[in-house]
């Protein structure tokens, strides 16, 4: 199906509080980002992060959904309409998750 620009845009809008958030499209879905660290994404206009202890913690009682087929389980966010929550969500949940890998350059690259 995918997720409308529309489902996006509401999602980031609650977000906007926080600093550092950014999105990817990938597919017709979104990836979502703080810091450069990806904590979860936009499917078929559905709110799913990672499956962390930080997010179960805020969270004990979140339905396990796949993002897409073959894909592992996330947690599905269902109080979107909640600022405050959608920020300490995000907040705990980037604070737990490693420091994106540095990618390698390749042989060859100038820089």
């Amino acid at each position: 199906m995918g997720s409308t620009k529309t489902y996006l845009d509401f999602i980031l809008d609650q977000l906007s509080g926080l600093e550092g958030i950014t999105f990817r499209p990938m597919m017709g879905e979104y990836i979502l980002y703080c810091g450069g660290k990806i904590f979860g994404g936009i499917y078929d206009d559905r709110f799913l992060v990672k499956d962390i202890p930080a997010a179960r913690r805020l969270m004990p009682d979140a339905v396990h959904e796949l993002p897409y087929e073959g894909a592992k389980a996330m947690l599905s966010v269902t109080d979107v309409d909640d600022r405050d929550f959608l920020t300490r969500l995000v907040n705990a949940m980037a604070e737990a998750l490693p420091e994106p890998k540095k990618k390698k350059r390749k042989s060859g690259d100038e820089g």
